[in-house]
């Protein structure tokens, strides 16, 4: 297995994580007691505008998956790409939704290299989450097309993930994706043998189901890949609602479903998230606007 390397990060976090080693994910941790709040020094003007913008929607597209309850806690991921580069953007471990910010994300490429990790405070040595890395590095590594990759363990979308039938083409909603495809749990996914299978798995498809695990959204942009994750995240809202029911539930007719999929699809009618993105950022301004620094 390839060994991460920080090349230019801050002195006290220079290191190499060995993905060998479960362990290292978890360095030894001795934070100020008074857990006053992160300030890091900005990028802005430091990296390309190419890079900088990547940041921003990166650390907006944070901001948005806490403030519609798609989080859980430090974990989980959104990795996006810079632009014209195999290197991605992924959030240091440790670090809540909403401190995430455009200067805390570092920069890593799919050989498991940290290119560059921000000072964090004495005592906190914040890192790339194993999994985190594992499952982002594959799909950036195999679909050149796709700019977004986002992971959230939402309660909607764990408990799909875990029944037979998974998303069902219930609501108008959900018959938006042709198909999306499934990947059966393996245990915690620190093993490099498994990315292939999980890249199989996904195809060409925008959505990823990891049984018993949560969910995997991909798009050629942010706004994109956001508004997968949204969307998925409601129709299995939805979807559970119903069942909790205990009636009958009416599904269209396949060729309604074909349909209706038609109707949705980016070539018959837009890519979803480039039109929302714009408002996305400006909700994200109204919440916090402290995602920019």
């Amino acid at each position: 297995m390839p060994t991460a390397r920080l090349r230019n990060p801050q002195p006290r976090a220079m290191r190499k994580i060995d993905l060998k080693d479960f362990k290292t994910a978890y360095p030894a941790m001795q934070p100020d007691q008074d857990y006053p709040p992160i300030k890091l020094k900005s990028l802005k003007g430091k990296v390309s505008a190419a890079e900088w913008e990547a940041r921003v929607d990166c650390a907006c597209a944070y901001r948005l998956v806490q403030h519609f309850d798609m989080h859980d806690l430090i974990y989980n991921h959104v990795s996006v790409r810079i632009p014209g580069t195999e290197h991605f953007l992924l959030n240091a471990y440790g670090l809540m939704y909403d401190e995430i910010t455009a200067s805390s994300l570092l920069k890593v490429d799919t050989d498991g290299n940290i290119l560059w990790a921000p000072e964090f405070p004495h005592g906190l040595r914040y890192s790339v989450n194993l999994a985190g890395f594992v499952i982002h590095s594959a799909v950036h590594r195999a679909r050149h097309e796709v700019g977004c990759v986002i992971h959230t363990h939402s309660l909607a979308t764990m408990a799909i993930s875990s029944l037979e039938a998974g998303l069902l083409p219930m609501t108008q909603t959900a018959m938006r994706w042709a198909s999306v495809g499934y990947h059966d749990y393996e245990g915690v996914a620190i093993e490099l043998d498994e990315q292939q299978r999980i890249v199989a798995n996904l195809g060409d498809k925008d959505i990823l189901f990891l049984r018993n695990h949560g969910v995997l959204a991909v798009g050629a942009a942010v706004g994109q890949a956001f508004n997968n994750t949204y969307r998925v995240e409601r129709s299995c809202r939805s979807q559970l609602m119903a069942m909790a029911c205990n009636t009958k539930m009416i599904l269209p007719s396949q060729a309604v479903i074909d349909k209706t999929t038609h109707a949705y699809h980016p070539s018959t009618r837009r890519p979803y998230g480039i039109l929302e993105w714009p408002a996305m950022r400006r909700l994200a301004d109204c919440i916090d606007p402290s995602y920019k620094k």
